[in-house]
């Protein structure tokens, strides 16, 4: 039988700087997003995948992300003896449901050179890697990651990555993927042929965008070794997906369907419309929020 996956790398070392001066002393990871910080949506995304082990690449002035994730005993204590049982459940994600451990990406080489400083933690088993920034929003968010890692086991895949389709004057942006065929179906692996970090302009082989969350098997360790530094002198992750393709590995790409969606905070614009969306859809508070938005836009 398969041994299941349980260990997940989780990239959150990145400076911020399209976010300052917001992120000057706030990690962006840890920004608000409704009533939770971003980083907070990954890791219970994770737990309720199943992954008990998370590793958290950190850097930096990002001690608070730490301490967001350990225990509180008397913080527990205080609101169970106040009765709150609404603020407790809001804890859940520390209740044990997950081991966290940490190093540190001192100095910012890219996010390839950040998931590699995970190969002792992942040893010889396969891996799940979910960037610290993106935020998956689906009914059930954590299904779209569970069907990857099933794929990947049966497969005996050495890399399984999440994408989604964006305007093509927007590929630009992003890592895109190639693959076998016109078009992948919707939560069906499918083989891909190649991967290019942020195409030019105009230039991109498909629509069809890295969206945060992969699967590798221990091989993704070795390509990164084998991975040059770009112009910038930065480790990209989609260089090495890129050297296990055309190794020969079996390497395959799994959209998201059309009501799962990726939010990233990577800038003011997707955070401004990230928080809106996510306050919106608050169960507690959304409500409040419409009304006052109406209110507001009858107003302009």
């Amino acid at each position: 039988m398969t041994q299941p996956i349980t260990k997940a790398i989780v990239p959150a070392a990145g400076l911020g700087t399209r976010l300052l001066p917001a992120t000057k002393s706030q990690p962006k990871e840890m920004l608000p997003v409704g009533r939770k910080p971003v980083l907070q949506y990954v890791v219970e995304e994770l737990q309720e995948a199943g992954l008990r082990q998370l590793l958290l690449i950190t850097g930096r002035r990002k001690r608070v992300i730490e301490d967001h994730f350990d225990d509180d005993p008397e913080l527990v204590s205080a609101l169970k003896e106040a009765g709150n049982e609404t603020l407790l459940a809001d804890l859940a994600y520390i209740a044990g449901k997950s081991f966290f451990f940490y190093t540190r990406q001192s100095t910012p080489m890219g996010l390839g050179h950040a998931v590699s400083l995970g190969a002792d933690f992942a040893g010889d088993d396969d891996c799940v890697v979910a960037l610290g920034d993106s935020l998956i929003v689906a009914d059930d968010p954590a299904a779209p990651l569970r069907a990857m890692m099933k794929a990947h086991r049966d497969l005996g895949a050495a890399a399984m990555v999440a994408v989604e389709k964006v305007p093509l004057e927007e590929a630009y942006r992003y890592g895109i993927v190639s693959v076998v065929g016109a078009e992948p179906p919707p939560g069906e692996p499918v083989a891909m042929t190649d991967i290019v970090e942020k195409p030019p302009v105009g230039r991109a082989p498909t629509t069809l965008a890295v969206a945060a969350r992969y699967v590798f098997s221990p091989a993704i360790f070795e390509a990164l070794d084998r991975t040059l530094p770009d112009k910038g002198g930065e480790i990209q992750l989609t260089d090495a997906i890129r050297l296990l393709i055309h190794k020969g590995e079996p390497v395959y790409a799994w959209l998201f369907y059309p009501d799962q969606r990726r939010y990233d905070v990577g800038n003011f614009e997707s955070y401004f419309r990230t928080f809106i969306d996510f306050a919106l859809a608050d169960e507690r508070y959304g409500y409040l929020v419409r009304k006052y938005i109406k209110a507001k836009a009858y107003e302009l």
